[in-house]
C-alpha cells in the first residue's frame, strides 16, 4: 500500500520534524537490496523502519532483521505489516542511544533508509560502536553522499571519519519522486564497506580524531591558525608538527589527503608539547 493510503488509514501524516520520507519506488527498494548482498546467515540493522516497505524485503533476505524506529505511531503499523516475519525483531527507541553491536550482535549489516537530518549523526553513532558494521548500505541526501567519497581538495571532517574506517561508493542516485512526501532534493544510495582495521595507522586513534576536528573547526583558516584555536596550543608548536609531517602550514583542511592527516597526528604524537596540548583539549 502507498505510504499516503498507510498513513491515512492510521489518521497519521509524516512527521517533518523527523525528516520521513518513505520509499516508494521498487526499483529503489531492488537497488538497495542488490548493494547489500544480502544472505540468509546475515543479521540486519535498520534505523529507522518507518512503515515497513525495505524491512519486509530484508526479512525475505537475511536470518535476522532489528528494526529499529523512534516513532511510537509507527509501532502499530509496523506490527501489522511485520506480522508475518518471524525473524524481525522491533525496537521502538533513538538509535543514537542505542549501542547498534548490543542489539544486533556480531557480525552484522547496517542496511537503512535515513533521514536526512540525522545522517552524520548516524554514521558517527555506527562508526563508533563497541563493534562496527561489516557494511553499511544507506539512502542519504545526494550532496551528503558526494562529501562522505571526496578527495583531497574537497575533504570534510566526516569524509575522513568515514573513509578511515571504510570505503565509500555511490551505488546510484535517487530522484526525489521516489519518495513520499516528496523531498526538495535528490537522494543517494551509498554502500560504505567496513574494513577489519582503519585504512592507515596511527599512533594514538583518539589523538587523530582530535586533530582532524581542530583543524575542520575553522575550515577557512590556514592549518597553522585551525589548528592553534582548536587544540589551544601555540602557533610555533601547530607549525613544528605541520613541518614533521611535511605540510604546508598554509594549507587549509579541506586540501588534506588521509594519509597527511594521519602523519600530522603522529607528528604531534611524537611531540611532547603537542601530545600534551590535544589530550587537555
Amino acid at each position: 500500500m502507498h505510504p499516503r493510503h498507510l498513513l491515512q488509514r492510521h489518521g497519521l501524516r509524516a512527521k517533518k520534524s523527523l525528516g520521513q520520507c518513505f520509499l516508494v519506488d521498487d526499483g529503489a527498494l531492488c537497488h538497495i537490496l542488490e548493494a547489500a548482498e544480502l544472505t540468509e546467515t546475515d543479521t540486519v540493522l535498520e534505523v529507522g523502519a518507518g512503515l515497513g516497505a525495505l524491512t519486509r524485503r530484508l526479512a525475505a533476505a537475511a536470518g535476522r532483521v532489528i528494526a529499529v524506529e523512534l516513532d511510537g505511531r509507527l509501532i502499530p503499523i509496523l506490527e501489522g505489516e511485520l506480522a508475518g516475519a518471524a525473524n524481525v525483531e522491533l525496537v521502538h527507541g533513538d538509535i543514537l542511544s542505542l549501542d547498534p553491536a548490543e542489539l544486533a550482535g556480531e557480525p552484522y549489516k547496517v542496511v537503512s533508509n535515513l533521514p536526512y537530518y540525522v545522517t552524520g549523526a548516524v554514521l558517527r553513532h555506527l562508526l563508533a560502536a563497541s563493534v562496527r558494521p561489516q557494511l553499511m548500505v544507506l539512502t542519504m541526501q545526494r550532496e551528503v553522499a558526494q562529501r562522505l567519497s571526496a578527495g583531497p581538495g574537497q575533504m570534510n571532517l566526516l569524509a575522513v571519519g568515514v573513509q578511515y574506517y571504510g570505503e565509500v561508493r555511490t551505488v546510484r542516485v535517487l530522484k526525489a519522486g521516489s519518495f513520499y512526501p516528496r523531498p526538495g532534493v535528490d537522494s543517494a544510495i551509498v554502500r560504505v564497506d567496513l574494513f577489519p582495521e582503519p585504512r592507515v595507522e596511527v599512533v594514538d586513534e583518539a589523538l587523530f580524531f582530535r586533530v582532524v576536528r581542530a583543524g575542520f573547526g575553522q575550515k577557512r583558516k590556514q592549518l597553522r591558525n585551525s589548528l592553534r584555536a582548536g587544540l589551544g596550543i601555540p602557533a610555533t608548536h601547530a607549525e613544528k608538527a605541520l613541518a614533521a609531517a611535511g605540510i604546508d602550514p598554509r594549507r587549509r583542511a579541506q586540501s588534506l589527503s588521509l594519509a597527511e592527516w594521519a602523519k600530522l597526528a603522529d607528528a604531534f604524537a611524537r611531540s611532547r608539547s603537542g601530545a600534551a596540548a590535544p589530550a587537555a583539549g
